[in-house]
């Protein structure tokens, strides 16, 4: 494993997952959208910040070919998209049924899926020599 892209990871991970955060306070109180629109308003701006940095500054993707770039970018949002629907999960089961304060369980669920995401991300989408 790479030091370096574990800890930019872990750099871009705590942006996305502030962006993830106040995104999802911001249109859940201020628009006062549910909790389950409101989680995935805020996951679809993380991932979008996500994939720029990942591809960008952590991963250093050398798939410039449009046809690499698109697979590449298919898998993270992909990965990403499950994700998301166990972010949701977690957010309707805990928060919606169980009645735990909402911002608590998204700030678990965020970590939960940020481990998992790394995953992905190294193993699967963006690993060196990928031929697509």
């Amino acid at each position: 494993m790479n030091f370096r892209q574990l800890i930019l990871y872990g750099i871009f991970g705590v942006l996305s997952t502030l962006i993830d955060i106040l995104m999802y306070w911001a249109v859940s109180r201020a628009f006062g959208l549910s909790i389950v629109a409101s989680t995935v308003t805020a996951w679809f701006t993380a991932v979008l910040f996500a994939y720029w940095s990942n591809r960008k500054y952590v991963f250093r993707s050398r798939n410039n070919s449009v046809a690499a770039m698109f697979f590449e970018a298919l898998y993270f949002f992909m990965c990403r998209i499950a994700t998301g629907l166990l972010d949701v999960v977690i957010m309707y089961v805990f928060a919606d049924l169980f009645g735990l304060n909402d911002v608590i369980v998204k700030t678990v669920s965020n970590i939960i899926v940020i481990i998992l995401n790394f995953v992905a991300s190294k193993l699967f989408i963006f690993r060196e020599g990928k031929k697509s």
